[in-house]
């Protein structure tokens, strides 16, 4: 989200060099545990006048690039960001002086406009707009606080007086499903200050344990479990450096965005609605911005060589964030901190399109991948008021490319004071008149309206294969919910197995990094959560040697391969669960401990990034694992023993 005009971000450099501390975290109260629905039972009247939102059935899902509801129909993200109830005060003087708020405007910690227009009115708005999705942000802060919202902040909807602020973000849910919105939440801060800078919100655990910051997400997805058009959840905004280090992606430690993300995810799909798509946002930044110093907005590009495999296989939309002013290595500051890079809006229409490719819509073009999914642009704007050539050109261009690329997309504001915030594209004015994008005046229509009209698909969209890595690098990594189900199947040992639906298909010969697939099959097991734990060679048949002077874990008859373990460097164990059919095809043994081997044009991408790796055809089923005991010798998988489905 912008804080001004010029500047995104509290440079980094800045901070240190000041030696801010984080801001303090904020004392948190019991969570409010009212229903998932508004709990004072109000019944929204849907927005008279209004453009009637594209018809939609929940639950939404994935099927490669694309979101698609329930129906299996194209479901485009045409979103914007009604922010408010995740904090606006700047982090210094009096909460209850407006000019210590973003742009003069005191949120009191729920969505903004509350105080000036009546919810029915400020639908009917957004219909006009023509968007039918809303990102909904909130911080830790708000689901704990148990204060009541001050009556001046409410004024216009009187019936919403006396309620929390989580008790009020209730009611806005409810009023945006009912009118058929579809709503995804955002857990933007911890706190209730205005992101986003070196302000105690950098990450999702700067003032409060992952463990805390994951049961919220469970409690707010149980929350709204019975409301089928809260269709998502994005689990934290802009993850960035605080003063004394980076977030990191696969490390294993504290700061592990990409864990944590996977932890949360898993999380909110088995314990509480397995029905949410699981927004995943980049990392926003890492390293100090110096001239000559590493720095830089890494965004999606480490999912190229480590994705996300969530338990529901059809769940995980990636996002990134775009802002003419910062740049693939401009953290945006003007001044104190700023660097020489080139901004986005530095860059030429071409430039900036490849950028945009390059840090983001890599995932959702290159199809047949492991990290392969529909990107969400879930923040981007620009000020009605902005008149730099250079600033309103980017606008044009990066529109132009979300047209042009049938890109989904959220832009950030979507209501504002008039007379404070002109990057909103509706403001109110204390009497309710409304102001901004809708208005012939504002200069941003040209480029929102082709936006909104350009052609795009729609209609059904047929399935597609899946493909999902596995990774060992720091512990299990069991994304099989039927499996979880049996308890540890190999204790001390480091284990994997596909999501529900998939097989395994390919390994990586250090045994850390596994491809899994539903190609040609679909859902291949049997009915029941039978499964077989292989640490031998007791399944092999007697002149059935596919590996000599190898150890070969190979599956029973009739089963296949899901799951395998190591501990540390050496193989352990298969696991292998039965068909629903007949599985009776020939063999061949692929080998991979000397080089890749892996079929032409193999789909999956590299999903053991600088390891050998072996890779059944898409016609084929894994049924075992041979690796080498020799002292001195790498002990992971060397070869697979892959058989045709028929």
């Amino acid at each position: 989200m912008p804080t001004l005009r010029f500047g995104k971000y509290l440079t980094l450099a800045t901070a240190a060099l000041l030696l801010l501390a984080a801001a303090p975290g904020a004392v948190a109260a019991t969570a409010d545990p009212a229903a998932t629905a508004d709990p004072a039972g109000t019944a929204w009247t849907t927005s008279a006048g209004a453009q009637a939102t594209e018809a939609w059935q929940p639950p939404l899902s994935t099927r490669g690039r694309y979101v698609v509801d329930a129906d299996g129909n194209r479901f485009r993200l045409k979103s914007a960001n009604w922010d408010g109830a995740q904090g606006s005060w700047n982090g210094s003087g009096s909460t209850a002086d407006p000019a210590n708020h973003h742009a003069g405007q005191n949120s009191y910690g729920i969505p903004l406009g509350l105080d000036r227009v009546p919810l029915p009115q400020l639908l009917g708005d957004f219909h006009r707009l023509g968007i039918n999705s809303i990102r909904l942000p909130f911080s830790n802060e708000m689901i704990h606080t148990t204060t009541p919202v001050p009556d001046v902040a409410l004024t216009a909807n009187p019936g919403l007086r006396g309620r929390t602020p989580l008790q009020v973000y209730d009611a806005v849910v409810a009023a945006l499903t009912q009118d058929g919105f579809a709503v995804i939440l955002n857990n933007h801060t911890n706190t209730s200050r205005w992101c986003c800078g070196v302000d105690g919100n950098e990450r999702w655990n700067s003032g409060q344990s992952t463990q805390q910051w994951a049961d919220d997400w469970v409690f707010m997805a149980r929350r709204y479990a019975s409301d089928p058009r809260v269709a998502g959840a994005d689990l934290y905004n802009e993850v960035r450096r605080d003063v004394l280090d980076d977030p990191n992606w696969g490390l294993g430690d504290a700061h592990d965005w990409y864990a944590a993300a996977q932890l949360a995810a898993d999380r909110i799909l088995a314990e509480a609605n397995p029905d949410l798509l699981i927004v995943i946002e980049g990392i926003n930044w890492t390293g100090l911005p110096v001239d000559g110093l590493p720095h830089g907005r890494p965004t999606l590009t480490p999912a190229r060589t480590l994705s996300h495999t969530l338990v529901a296989t059809h769940k995980l939309v990636y996002s990134a964030h775009f802002y003419g002013y910062t740049g693939p290595n401009h953290s945006g500051a003007t001044g104190i901190g700023e660097t020489h890079d080139a901004r986005y809006q530095d860059l030429t229409r071409d430039q900036l399109h490849q950028v945009l490719n390059d840090q983001a819509f890599f995932v959702s073009s290159e199809g047949n991948q492991h990290f392969t999914a529909p990107v969400w642009i879930s923040e981007f704007g620009i000020g009605a008021g902005e008149t730099g050539a250079a600033a309103r050109t980017w606008f044009g261009n990066i529109t132009d490319y979300f047209a042009d690329h049938d890109a989904d997309f959220a832009y950030w504001p979507l209501v504002g004071w008039e007379g404070h915030d002109d990057w909103s594209l509706l403001r109110y004015d204390t009497s309710g008149n409304r102001y901004g994008i809708l208005d012939q005046a504002d200069w941003r229509a040209t480029a929102w309206n082709r936006l909104m009209t350009a052609p795009t698909r729609t209609g059904s969209v047929a399935a597609v294969p899946s493909w999902r890595m596995l990774a060992t690098d720091h512990g299990d990594y069991v994304q099989s919910l039927r499996v979880r189900a049996n308890g540890d199947w190999n204790s001390g040992a480091s284990k994997a197995a596909c999501p529900d639906g998939q097989r395994l298909i390919g390994l990586g010969h250090s045994g850390v990094r596994g491809l899994c697939t539903d190609v040609s099959t679909g859902d291949l097991r049997a009915a029941g959560n039978t499964q077989t734990v292989v640490p031998d060679e007791r399944h092999v048949p007697a002149g059935g040697d596919w590996a000599s002077g190898y150890t070969k874990l190979q599956c029973p008859a009739g089963n296949f391969l899901i799951g395998y373990s190591r501990r540390g460097g050496r193989t352990s164990a298969a696991l292998c669960v039965p068909a629903g059919h007949s599985l009776a095809g020939a063999g061949r043994t692929v080998w991979f401990d000397r080089s890749d081997n892996r079929p032409s044009g193999a789909a999956g991408g590299d999903f053991a990034n600088g390891d050998y790796k072996g890779q059944c055809a898409d016609d084929e089923y894994a049924a075992g694992i041979a690796f080498t005991t020799r002292l001195g010798a790498n002990q992971g998988p060397a070869a697979l023993l892959c058989r045709k489905l028929t």
